[in-house]
Parts: structure tokens; sequence; C-alpha cells
């Protein structure tokens, strides 16, 4: 069920001499060797791309748009093959990764339908003229994805950029490439024109710092960490390229005292624990108000504490491991500073059995303001539940670390929600559901979260220029 692995270049795939293991986090066994991408297949890659992006951009509206459509069909079809690949090569359970490779899809799906919706606008002027507004693709598109989502972080990137116009050479993540390969398949038999999109692998840096600098290169859009963020903007800015950037969270939960405890209890914890705690979206630092406090915490721990850990693949499991091996020593640290400086370590705190990159589900009480992981975001099964002496309180806790790219709270107060529209300092509010987007919403950070927004009406905005065109009847 796993792919063979190859770049995809000018329509064509390719293998290479230097390559890299895959290794299956549950097992550590090795899935397969990925091909690392050269200087000279960057180059190729680029080479392409610049042809495709002459063809692609005169392709129609509706002719992209059928065509996205088309692949979109196929993963649908191809679900069941491509959830056993992702499953396979991050972790994740085998329910959760079938979803993922449906929310791929509807991303395609939805963008398909706004590459048909890129309006300008008419705008009044003297007799004689005519002001007019155009919305045109960008050009070539540099972009890089995660391996948290092997599916669905680089579907966003490249729907965005095919439904505009653009044409896109992805650097998927090396941990987690099958699911960008079964895109690029997929767009391949849905009859793509060949350098439209290329897929590369191979050493990030080499290949940003190579791609970034060259003149084609009009976008580069990258969801990461902050500080490669910080890193790519700074390659961007000497060449005035402009940036889309999802960027690192740490989400509050803001859990006031009107609400019904034991639901929020249980869903938080069960939301924590989705894919590992690897996502940047993850609700992390939990604030309950001091009079429900004890409450909320046993019922988010009993629940935290129950779930089942293992392998992916097997039936019935909750939690995956983590996607590779860096993670554990990294979760383990922010445990024990945590523990050092007071905080009670409710369940969990360490690795989990003694093979594969499985972490226990942990909770963490009491946390005090000057414990890294409350400015540090986790990014693993590692929540922090806190009491807070009012919504205040909350909301001045929830904003004081530097990122704000989701935040969440529970409440059915109209004052309180208000409150929480107006002053939490994140890019997605959501307000009893802990679900941060869907393909028709916006989805993007502020402060030290990113720039831009992907998803929704805005989203093709960021892989397009805006023209404006004054016409004059008459010499002048």
């Amino acid at each position: 069920m796993y792919p063979d692995l190859k770049l995809f270049i000018a329509g064509e795939w390719r293998k290479t001499d230097v390559t890299i293991p895959v290794i299956n986090p549950a097992t550590e066994a090795e899935l397969g060797r990925l091909p690392c991408a050269s200087i000279k297949d960057l180059d190729d890659a680029l080479e392409a791309a610049v042809i495709g992006f002459q063809i692609w951009r005169k392709t129609s509206p509706r002719a992209r748009a059928d065509i996205i459509m088309h692949a979109a069909k196929l993963l649908r079809e191809r679900q069941e093959k491509i959830a056993h690949s992702i499953t396979l090569e991050h972790g994740k359970p085998l329910s959760q990764a079938r979803l993922e490779v449906i929310r791929g899809a509807e991303f395609f799906e939805w963008d398909a339908g706004e590459a048909m919706r890129t309006y300008g606008r008419i705008i009044p002027a003297a007799p004689g003229h005519k002001f007019s507004v155009h919305h045109q693709p960008a050009g070539v598109v540099a972009a890089f994805s995660p391996w948290n989502f092997p599916m669905s972080q680089p579907a966003r990137k490249i729907a965005g950029a095919l439904a505009s116009g653009c044409a896109i050479i992805l650097k998927a993540a090396e941990e987690t490439p099958a699911g960008a390969v079964h895109i690029a398949k997929a767009f391949e038999d849905a009859g793509l024109p060949a350098g439209v999109l290329n897929l590369v692998f191979g050493q990030p840096s080499e290949i940003s710092e190579h791609l970034i600098p060259k003149d084609p290169v009009q976008l580069v859009a990258f969801t990461g960490s902050t500080a490669v963020g910080r890193h790519l903007t700074t390659l961007a800015s000497h060449h005035m390229t402009r940036v889309l950037l999802e960027l690192g969270g740490h989400a509050p939960v803001i859990i006031c005292e009107d609400t019904d405890i034991k639901t929020a209890a249980v869903s938080s914890a069960v939301r924590k624990m989705r894919n590992t705690g690897q996502v940047c979206t993850s609700p992390t630092r939990f604030f309950a108000h001091e009079h429900i406090f004890e409450e909320y915490a046993a019922g988010f721990v009993q629940r935290a504490a129950s779930t089942l850990v293992g392998n992916g693949m097997e039936p019935g499991i909750e939690m995956g491991p983590t996607a590779n091996d860096r993670r554990i020593p990294a979760l383990i640290e922010l445990v024990e500073d945590a523990k050092a400086k007071g905080a009670t370590v409710a369940t969990g705190g360490g690795r989990h059995g003694d093979r594969g990159f499985f972490f226990q589900p942990t909770v963490l009480l009491n946390v005090p303001k000057d414990a890294r992981i409350m400015q540090e975001e986790p990014f693993g099964p590692v929540a922090v539940i806190n009491p807070v002496a009012s919504l205040d309180d909350a909301i001045e806790q929830a904003n004081s670390v530097p990122f704000g790219l989701a935040g969440y709270g529970f409440t059915n107060r109209a004052d309180y929600i208000d409150r929480l529209v107006d002053e939490l300092e994140v890019g997605n509010l959501s307000i009893n559901t802990l679900e941060a987007s869907m393909p028709e919403t916006p989805f993007g950070g502020v402060k030290s979260s990113g720039q831009g927004r992907e998803g929704g009406t805005e989203g093709l905005e960021n892989y397009m220029t805006i023209k404006n065109v004054w016409h004059s009847a008459n010499i002048t």
C-alpha cells in the first residue's frame, strides 16, 4: 500500500542517486527510500514551472476548474489506498487518515469553484474613460508543506496555486511524502499540463535557498514553524518576493463558568489528542474558571488517560505515535521543566512503550507562568490546565504568547462571546467547538503565527496580483 517514491518534474517521474529512508513511526521499520533533488533537478523544476505557467495562465478558469475537480474525484476514489500510506508514514489512526484524504479533496473542490469567481470590477469614471480592476495569477510559486498532515497540507498549497492560474514547485515533507506523491499522480491522471505542478524532496535549506532567490518565483507559500518562517521571509525580502505564511500556534481554550463542564472536558481531551497533538491549531493551554476548575480538570484527565494509544493500522486506536523521534525528547524536556517549577503531572508525562515514537497522553495542572510550556508550543499530546479568576484573567493569559493562530471558548453567555470575539488575539476563533477551519472559511494567524489567508473567498488573493487599468477613449 506504500507508493514508489519519486520526484515529479515537467510531467515526468524521476529517481535520484541520493536517497533517504522513510520510517514508520509506529514500528521504526523502513517504508521506502525517498529521492533527494539535486540542483539540476531544482533547475529543471523551475524551467518546467516557467513553461507550465505560460500554458496554465492562459487556460480558462472553467477548464482549470474541470481539471482540479477531476483530480479531486480521483483522490476520493483512491481514499483507502492513500489513507493507508498516510498511516504507515505518519502513524495517525487509519480513520483519521481517511478523513484527511477527504479534507484534501474538499480543498481542491472549493478552490476549483473559486477559480471561476476571481472577479474584478468596474469603477465609475468620467465620460470617455473606464477604470477596471483585474486579478491575475502571480506566477511561479515555491511552496513548502509540513509533515503533520501529509495530504491536506500539500492540498491547500496546490489548490490555491492551481485555481488562481499559477504554476507551483512543492517541496513536501521528507518524513511524510506519500500524500503529495498521490496528489501529483491524481493531477497527472487528470490531464494537468506538464510543468504546472512539480514535486521535489531533499534538504530543506538547500531547496529554499536555491529556489526563493530565482526571478520566476513570485510567491513563497510556507506552513511550519515560526523560526523557519522568519528565515524564509528574510530570504524572500532580499528579492521583494511575496510570502504566505501559516506558522506556529499555542492555542488557548477559555472555559467559562456557565458551560456544560462534562461535555467541554471530554471534547477538549479528545481534540487535544487528535493527530497526537501535532496540529498547529491544537488546543493546548486550557484556562478554566476557578469555580469549575476541579470538575473540568478531573473530567479532562479521566478522558485523556483512557485514550487508546497504538499502531494506527489497528482498529479502535485513538492516538498514534509522534511522527518522528525528535518529538520525544522535546516533549520530555517541557514536562520536566514544568514539574521542576511546581506543576502537577495528572497523567502521562513520558514515553509510551519501548518501540515506536509513542508518547503518553499528558495533562499538566497548575503550571506556573514561567514554565517553558506556557510560551513554547509542545506540538504533541501535552495539555496544560490552569484555573483563572475571571474572564479578564483568562483573556490576558491567552494573549500573553507571541502566537495567534487559533483560540477557543466554551460559554453560552452573549456578553462573554462578544468579548472573546473582540479581545482574543487570534486569526481563528471557535466557540463551543474545537474545529478551527473549513475549506470555505479563511484560515491564518496574527502576530507570530503568520500572514495571509488560505481557504474561503480570501484564499486565492495571495496567489494573484491586482492590476488597475485606466482606458481612455481618446488620446489625451
